[in-house]
């Protein structure tokens, strides 16, 4: 499970941002400099605090488990924990700003997912193949079309879900086994074009819906492997039945973005044209950093956890791991930051 784990989130990452709010935020800032800064803060600001709020109400929950009404027709329902705990321990002032903060935040995800896919429906389906010519009023009727029904399909798929583990297992689990492998191919590959996107995000999300029906009882999780062979087996056909991207194209992203992996041919055009371009060549550098951004971040989420059941020595060497790496990451990662 903790390999299966380890598996899916290191290639997640590969992916890159999420083409939704993550990538909506990235899109919101002025520089390179200013995403990756913001990027990180990320981290420092959302991880304690969201596990200062886990671990104190399961810790209410465990303790004062007799007196919240858990029991479902099948047994304890471990989802009325949250809700369970909040309703009874929180007092009313407190309450209500834990309600706000909980609505705000399926708000910035609502809308955020909802305006991502807005945007690819009407500027990648409809602007493209449909009515390339339409008008600003049709634009803007299609994104309200778009929307509107993109919820009611949402709100339809929720009434057949079981419960909300269920739903977020295929979503982080098996869907993600179809949307990992276009997404990280769009970075470390010049050859990979739309086309083997399109199909690599068809045959990986069509194999989550076939294995979700089929294969239930089964952790979502250990799906992960054949769905990104079956996702990445679609990139690579629908890639070599079309012709690659505008060379043109390809010269400008390696530019400006200089990612690593296989671009050996874009990168001998781009030096042919500028004899003083110079590559990537931060390579082991920065995944020394992603080696300390990931201990980092593990730090950040159980720093809360050992805060609240005061657990000292666990929480002393938790906080000296971050101010080392800290330490170590102003000088490696943060004076080395470019625009």
């Amino acid at each position: 499970f903790f390999m299966m784990m380890l598996f899916k989130g290191v290639f997640a990452s590969l992916a890159g941002p999420a083409p939704n709010y993550d990538m909506q935020k990235v899109l919101s800032t002025r520089s390179p400099k200013e995403a990756s800064k913001m990027t990180g803060f990320v981290s420092i600001i959302l991880l304690p605090i969201r596990y200062t709020m886990v671990i104190g109400l399961t810790v209410l929950a465990l303790l004062y488990y007799k007196e919240l009404d858990l029991s479902s027709a099948n047994g304890t329902d471990f989802e009325k924990i949250l809700p369970g705990a909040v309703n009874a321990f929180l007092p009313v002032g407190i309450l209500g700003i834990v309600l706000t903060g909980l609505m705000g935040a399926f708000m910035g995800t609502f809308s955020g997912t909802l305006n991502a896919a807005q945007a690819y429906i009407v500027n990648d389906i409809y602007l493209k193949y449909v009515n390339p010519k339409a008008s600003t009023k049709q634009i803007i009727s299609m994104n309200y079309l778009t929307g509107v029904v993109v919820v009611a399909v949402g709100v339809i798929l929720g009434f057949f879900a079981k419960d909300v583990n269920s739903i977020l297992q295929w979503i982080v689990s098996g869907l993600y086994g179809g949307y990992i492998a276009a997404n990280m191919l769009k970075w470390y590959w010049w050859r990979f074009n739309a086309n083997g996107f399109f199909w690599g995000m068809i045959s990986g999300i069509a194999g989550a819906l076939v294995f979700s029906h089929f294969f239930s009882g089964i952790e979502f999780l250990f799906y992960f492997p054949l769905l990104f062979l079956i996702s990445m087996a679609g990139c690579l056909i629908g890639t070599y039945t079309a012709p690659p991207t505008d060379a043109e194209v390809l010269k400008s992203f390696y530019r400006t973005v200089k990612p690593w992996g296989f671009w050996k041919p874009i990168d001998r055009l781009v030096k042919a044209e500028d004899t003083g371009f110079v590559e990537n060549k931060r390579f082991k550098l920065d995944m020394f950093n992603v080696v300390l951004g990931i201990i980092a971040q593990l730090c950040l989420t159980v720093l809360p956890m050992f805060l609240i059941l005061w657990m000292k020595l666990p929480l002393v060497i938790t906080l000296a791991t971050i101010g080392t790496i800290a330490f170590i990451l102003k000088r490696t990662w943060w004076n080395k930051l470019e625009n």
